[in-house]
């Protein structure tokens, strides 16, 4: 195999070193190699940066190892063709294994052309997505704490939870601070109830009918201004979410007309995946970067495994809550198509293909700045209308019925 590269450098990147092997050499020469090794503080990396100028180093590559990688990347950004591979991909064979032979391995594939190279979102989109990141841990503390203080409530037998709801809507924190408070009784505290929760004024009095000790209260404290506290820093990041989405405000409207894909849905596909499909060269590809479509393990002539790829975590996970919610909008094409999956395959498995049509859905109104068009709930029924009229005329004769159809006059 030729070489396609004719000076390439690879990386071999770690917390406090970075060993560089730089490969010159044209497509019938042998190649000639020097290998250098430096640290990771700012000012090495600078280094690193001028002599592969200075050596005209035109390609780099490395490896996607934690977060290693991405000071490198910053700091090498815009001046070189940089090539980050997934490590699993460009993995050496077994036998001796040293940073050195690393960094060597890692420029021989990238002057052959081998290393795929994964995507990188420009610097906008990455501060997004470290944003969007840090408010899902946030919201998942949130969580955490809000379950930490019901299981609290519980070993104090305030049963809350099985009348309410919602344990932390209006209703639920006012009789939480009431709690907290300690002077009011069961019945006045379920006297706090609001809006239909005022129907349940006599299950809220027995819930609350509990053995509250000065512990219980000295935690539920401490929770409740815990609770408040993350409550506060996810409104500040969100206004600070708001501010980065600005020059991508289009297509986070945009993203927003798919059924079940909310504001924050749509701002995690806007940082995860971009605003430019062309990175992508199909709607399926980017389906299985984002590891919503099943695996292709084929051996022999049999199916190994049709477990989908972990692919992009976050992406992954935010389409299938948006799938979860889409499954619940009336009238829409996705609830028909959710349920009638959900029937055959499962839930779990009609989540994930609900997902898939939601992120495909998104890939087009990205690439081509078109509206969102649902085919409504008939459109499956519209789609094999004879199939479906026979399989009801078989079901009402196998109850007894004499069953005759005729379409009306009118109809098309």
């Amino acid at each position: 195999m030729e070489p396609i590269v004719e000076r390439c450098c690879g990386l071999d990147v770690h917390q406090g070193t970075v060993v560089a092997c730089l490969l010159i050499g044209g497509a019938h020469q042998k190649a000639r190699k020097e290998v250098r090794t430096y640290g990771t503080m700012t000012r090495d990396l600078m280094e690193l940066r001028q002599w592969l100028v200075e050596q005209g180093c035109t390609h780099v590559g490395m490896e996607s190892t934690g977060v290693y990688w991405k000071p490198v990347y910053s700091v090498l950004e815009g001046a070189f063709e940089l090539v980050v591979g997934n490590a699993r991909h460009i993995k050496n064979v077994p036998g001796r294994k040293t940073d050195v032979k690393d960094s060597e391995w890692i420029a021989d594939l990238l002057r052959h052309g081998l290393i795929a190279k994964s995507f990188v979102p420009p610097p906008p989109i990455r501060e997004l997505r470290d944003l969007l990141r840090y408010r899902r841990k946030l919201v998942e503390s949130r969580t955490a704490e809000r379950n930490r203080l019901i299981r609290l409530l519980e070993s104090a037998n305030i049963k809350l939870s099985s009348v309410a709801s919602d344990v932390f809507g209006v209703s639920g924190m006012l009789m939480l601070k009431a709690l907290l408070a300690g002077n009011a009784t069961a019945e006045q505290m379920a006297q706090l109830a609001k809006g239909q929760m005022k129907k349940k004024v006599g299950e809220l009095t027995r819930a609350l009918e509990g053995r509250v000790e000065e512990h219980h209260r000295y935690l539920l404290g401490r929770q409740m201004k815990r609770l408040e506290e993350i409550g506060g820093d996810i409104d500040q990041l969100e206004q600070h979410i708001e501010q980065k989405l600005e020059p991508y405000r289009r297509e986070h409207e945009l993203l927003m007309q798919i059924p079940g894909v909310d504001w924050g849905v749509a701002a995690v596909m806007v940082a995860e995946m971009g605003v430019d499909m062309r990175v992508f060269l199909s709607a399926m590809h980017l389906a299985a970067w984002a590891g919503v479509c099943p695996g292709n393990q084929q051996s022999a002539g049999f199916n190994k495994s049709g477990k989908s790829r972990p692919g992009n975590v976050h992406l992954k996970t935010a389409l299938v809550g948006a799938a979860v919610s889409a499954g619940k909008k009336k009238g829409s094409y996705l609830k028909d198509k959710y349920y009638r999956l959900k029937a055959r395959r499962g839930a779990k498995r009609a989540q994930m293909a609900i997902a898939h049509k939601i992120l495909v859905a998104a890939y087009h109104m990205l690439s081509t700045g078109k509206l969102y068009k649902d085919l409504g709930e008939s459109y499956l029924d519209r789609r094999s209308e004879t199939q479906v009229a026979g399989n009801l005329v078989r079901r009402l004769e196998r109850l007894g019925y004499e069953v005759t159809i005729q379409r009306p006059a009118s109809a098309p």
